[in-house]
Order: structure tokens, then sequence, then C-alpha cells
């Protein structure tokens, strides 16, 4: 029977209170710990989803420091289990104290068993809400819009329009500043085409020499050139059949301009040193962050080639112009490198928090990423700071219009801006906005927030 109960560590030293609380809470599959090496052993071996715990524990009885330690110890190597701490009293200081190391709650001695009970059934509840997120969360890293995280409507428009444009077999150029997810959009177009189960190529042609890049792209045979020991195939054809990505395609040389232009009429190439033709059927996806009409204006980009590539063009906005998007980035980072990191659960304190909102990230998505990475992997306390971040907090803001758009706007940005700031938690949103909750329900359903 105890096996489909849900699991509860007590850790108290008091024989008396032992007995109260395990016949207060039957309901629960309790064990027992009496200090902190079996309290620790408890958690390896059941790793139980809710702890309640005195602070007082041998040979610390009288005092806080070894139950302050084994606090720490618990949420290190079970960052997810809640705490809740039982506390006397006079010793209100030490239980606001072990809340800001990552305790779960604290409620005072004498417990009163009904109270107590709706503290521990709500970390239970809470505890399954984040395990199934963190399910879902898992469940969408192989999708098709892995890594595309966003509130923001043009991006979310965005996303749509890449799911219309992927099943056709048009030649799909993104725009966009670096950083901003050119090519996990490009993926995207992809794996959402009939062309998934083949490969996807990507090529950067800024990153790679204009001598070598013909070889690259097209392929060369055998005694080409020096060193041309063997056939070997080029990109292009190694993507026969999927989806070959050119990502800086503004950056493509002149010279290789036209011989691109006559593989996206002809469909067919020929290898460095090749007279034959070959077909390749495959589907082309190009990327860059510079004007490509401006390039084509100054005589540096072939026309006729702009209309070829730009059958369909897709504009990634930059990470400053979504909307909410910031801290709602910053949230995933942080829980994605807490996790691989191994450490306890951190938060964002209210200056860190309003930093990330006003910085401009002229790196875009891949800048926060980096930022959030490091700031999580530098961050000494329960919260990362605006110092950890390497971020300026903002003065603040005076921005007042009183024209009826101007407020609609606001609101809506304020209300994305909160759900951003809390991670997408309904109560805590509505706390921040000073409403209540069906009011924070009758707001996403006018601006159409989901």
């Amino acid at each position: 029977m105890s096996g489909n109960r849900k699991k509860l560590l007590v850790i108290e030293d008091d024989p008396g209170l032992q007995k109260q609380l395990r016949w207060s809470f039957e309901a629960y599959d309790i064990q027992i710990a009496g200090d902190r090496e079996s309290a620790i052993a408890q958690i390896r071996r059941h790793e139980p989803a809710v702890v309640t715990m005195d602070l007082g524990l041998p040979p610390d009885a009288d005092g806080v420091t070894e139950g302050l330690a084994t606090l720490q110890q618990i949420l290190a190597m079970a960052p997810d289990t809640k705490v809740i701490v039982l506390t006397g009293n006079q010793d209100r200081v030490n239980a606001v104290k072990a809340v800001s190391m990552g305790a779960y709650d604290f409620h005072q001695k004498p417990f009163d068993s009904t109270t107590l009970g709706m503290v521990i059934e709500r970390a239970f509840h809470l505890h399954a809400l984040q395990q199934e997120n963190r399910r879902l969360l898992q469940a969408q890293d192989d999708g098709p819009m892995a890594g595309i995280v966003s509130r923001d409507p043009g991006m979310l428009k965005l996303c749509r329009s890449v799911e219309k444009v992927a099943p056709s077999t048009a030649t799909v150029m993104l725009l966009g500043s670096s950083g901003t997810g050119k090519e996990l959009l490009a993926r995207a177009v992809h794996q959402l085409s009939p062309r998934r189960d083949k490969r996807f190529v990507a090529i950067n042609c800024a990153a790679i020499p204009e001598t070598l890049l013909e070889s690259e792209l097209f392929g060369y045979e055998k005694g080409a050139f020096t060193g041309a020991v063997k056939q070997t195939l080029g990109k292009i054809e190694m993507a026969n059949g999927g989806t070959f990505f050119l990502d800086e395609v503004g950056d493509l040389p002149f010279s290789l301009q036209a011989k691109l232009l006559r593989f996206l009429q002809e469909r067919v190439i020929e290898r460095v040193g090749g007279r034959a033709e070959i077909p390749v059927d495959v589907r082309i996806v190009c990327a860059t962050h510079q004007n490509l009409q401006d390039l084509v204006s100054q005589g540096r980009f072939r026309e006729d080639l702009y209309y070829r590539l730009c059958e369909i063009v897709l504009t990634v906005p930059s990470l400053r112009q979504r909307i909410g998007d910031c801290t709602l980035l910053a949230h995933h980072f942080k829980n994605k490198f807490t996790a691989l990191q191994r450490r306890s659960a951190l938060g964002f304190s209210d200056d860190a928090l309003a930093a990330i909102e006003a910085h401009t990230w002229p790196g875009n998505v891949r800048e926060m990423e980096n930022c959030i990475k490091r700031a999580v992997i530098m961050a000494e306390g329960p919260q990362i700071t605006a110092d950890d971040l390497g971020l300026v907090p903002p003065a603040q803001e005076n921005d007042f219009i009183n024209l009826r758009q101007a407020r609609d706007d606001a609101e809506y940005k304020a209300l994305v801006k909160s759900l951003a700031r809390v991670d997408g938690n309904i109560v805590k949103a509505a706390e921040l906005l000073g409403v209540s909750r069906p009011t924070i329900y009758d707001l996403m359903s006018r601006h159409g927030i989901k």
C-alpha cells in the first residue's frame, strides 16, 4: 500500500513529535530521520518530494547550525525537493533565513495539523506541476521548433509562417541580425517538410575562404588541384534529397554567384575539375544579416540570384523587439543551465530582472544564452543578481502617455512582461500587477495571450 502513497520525510529528533507527525499525516508514506546523516540517507533512498524538518538537530539541538547545513545539503542533492521548516515562535529570523536559502516554506510549532497539512499538500502539488512541466519541456526538445522560446506576437506569427512554408518546395530566405536564431528556424523548415528523413546540410559562406568555398559547395574530382588525391562530394551533393542551408549568403563571393544561380535554374552541378553534370534534388534555405537589396544596388550581389533566393522571405525580429521575451528566455536558460551544472534552484533578483529587461541585447539570443550561463556558474547565493549578469540596472522609467490606445499598449506590455518575469505563473503575475487572478485571465483573453 505504501508504494501508492506520496513519500513525506520528517526530520525531527524529538520522539514525541515524530509520533505526532506520523499520526497526523498517516495518509502519506512517512519516513523518519533524527539527524543529518540519516536524513541524507533517506533522501538518497526514497527521493521524497516533500520534507518537513526541525532546524534544531543534534549535535546542535539548541541551535540552527546543523539544521541549516542539512537544508543546504538536501537542496544541493535534490533541488526540486520542497522543504518545510518547523520552527518555534521565537525563531522567525532563522526560519526566514532558511527560506532565503531555498526552503519552500516554514510553519511555527506547536503546529496545527490542518494548516500544516494544507502547506504539505500544496508543496506536493507544486512539485508535481514542476515535474510535469519538465516532462513536457523534454518532450518538446526533439520537436521541429525545439529551442524557439517566445510569447511575442511577431515571433509567434513567424513560427506559423514557417509551418506554412515548410511543406512547399519554395526557396526560403531568412533575414535577421546575428544571434536571432535563423539556423534554428532553417532546421524547423527542414523538420516540418517532407524531406525531414533526409539530411540537413549547412555551410557558412562567411567562415570559409573564397579559394576553398567552391570546392566545399560543389566538390572536386581527383587531380583537380594539388592535394586533390580523391574524388570528394560537395555540400550541395551531400544534401541530395534533403535541405541545404546557406548561412550568410550575402558574403558569397561574386565569382561563385553565377555558378550557384545555374544550379538553382538547372538543378545540376559540376564538380571542380569535372565535366559531368550531376543532378541534385535539394531544398534551398538561406540566411543573412545583410540587406541584400543594398548589395544588389552596389553591384555586389547578382539581381537575378537575389530573386531566385527570395521566393519567400521571412524576417526574424531581434530580441529587443520581442515583447516580454527577454525575461522569458532568461528563465528558460536559467532552468536549462542550473540542470546542466547540477546547481540548486536559482532565482533572479529584482535588479537582475530589471537589468535584463533594460539591456538592448545587441548579440540577441546568443548573447542572452552566454550571459545566463556565466551567471549560473558564478552566482554565489540563491539568486542571480545584476552583478552576476554583468549588467547595470536601469534608472527609474518616466514614460507616461494618456491616450487610450497607448494605455491598451501599456497594459498589454505590462501583462506580457509580468508573465515573463514570473515564468508564466498566473498567481504570481496577479500579485505583481496588483489584480485578481480572474482579472489576469480576462486581460489574457482580451489581448489574445494563451
